[in-house]
């Protein structure tokens, strides 16, 4: 998935949702990248998983991205 800008979201990264909420990406299915002990969302095939400050851990995939403003990039380990 990608932001508006058409930059990669990157596992790590913490994000603006939908203008009022923030997550933290643990997971990207569609690059196979993870932070450390997050692959376990592999199974998921597409999309990223999004530690999300309003209901936990949620699911996104591309019909969403435009959703998503990057605020800052994390480090993925």
């Amino acid at each position: 998935m990608k932001y508006a800008d058409g930059t990669d979201i990157k596992p790590g990264d913490v994000i603006q949702i939908d203008g009022d909420y923030r997550g933290r990406v643990i997971a990207s299915m569609d690059t196979s990248e993870y932070l450390p002990g997050e692959d376990c969302w592999a199974y998921l095939g597409s999309g990223i998983m999004v530690n999300t400050d309003f209901a936990g851990l949620v699911h996104y995939t591309t019909e969403t991205a435009e959703d998503f403003v990057l605020i800052e990039r994390g480090a993925a380990a």
